[in-house]
């Protein structure tokens, strides 16, 4: 898990491509203070796990589904990516639940500077992800937790901060470049429980994989 906190910018060194399966190999310093192999980086907010590090570099596996759903598929050798280790139990939570699992690409429209802060308006390429967010709920943007400032039945737009723009590749990130989304988790969820059960006979509300009318109202929720 992580919080869309981004550690450091790390660059792409090498990447070996067959297909639509890839290694990637990136330059970095800080996440590499204590990697190990097997565990989890955040490229670009896509959670890989480690096959190989030296004291400069780390690689990843990308398999044909990570390829074919985000924003990997176009990275060229020398372009910069976000970077975050997997949170330890005993780290802050800066940001929010954040797994490392793109729901859709999404397309910059538009970028526009407001006062200290730039705003950014989004198109994903997937629409249907739109009704998990909330103006004022959590989004993330390449691995960047990020606050929704407006949803529409299209696009959304967040507000980034100096520190955040300077942290970050958002700050290389222009209108038609396409960025990797992850909804929150915690909305995916809800709308999962909230179906009507498709199964037929007796058992619990949770037996049968989602939550009835009945059992709401048997339980005091109406």
């Amino acid at each position: 898990m992580f919080t869309g906190i981004i550690e450091e910018i790390g660059v792409m060194r090498r990447i070996h491509k067959q297909g639509q399966a890839m290694v990637l190999t990136i330059g970095a310093s800080l996440v590499l203070e204590d990697v190990k192999l097997g565990d989890s980086i955040a490229v670009n907010g896509v959670c890989l796990t480690v096959i190989a590090y030296d004291k400069h570099t780390f690689a990843v596996d990308v398999m044909p589904e990570t390829y074919r759903k985000t924003n990997l598929n176009g990275l060229q050798t020398g372009a910069r990516v976000n970077l975050e280790r997997a949170m330890p139990a005993s780290g802050r939570f800066g940001g929010h639940i954040v797994q490392g699992h793109v729901d859709s690409t999404a397309a910059i429209r538009t970028r526009t500077p407001e006062e200290n802060a730039v705003v950014y308006r989004l198109q994903p390429a997937n629409p249907d992800v739109l009704r998990y967010m909330i103006p004022g709920g959590s989004i993330t943007i390449d691995g960047i937790s990020l606050t929704l400032v407006d949803v529409t039945e299209q696009t959304f737009a967040v507000s980034i901060i100096p520190h955040t723009l300077a942290q970050t590749v958002l700050q290389d990130k222009h209108p038609g470049d396409t960025v990797n989304m992850e909804c929150d988790v915690l909305g995916k969820y809800i709308e999962k429980l909230l179906q009507p059960s498709a199964a037929k006979g007796a058992g619990s509300a949770a037996s049968r994989g989602g939550l009835t009318k009945n059992f709401l109202a048997e339980n005091g929720f109406f």
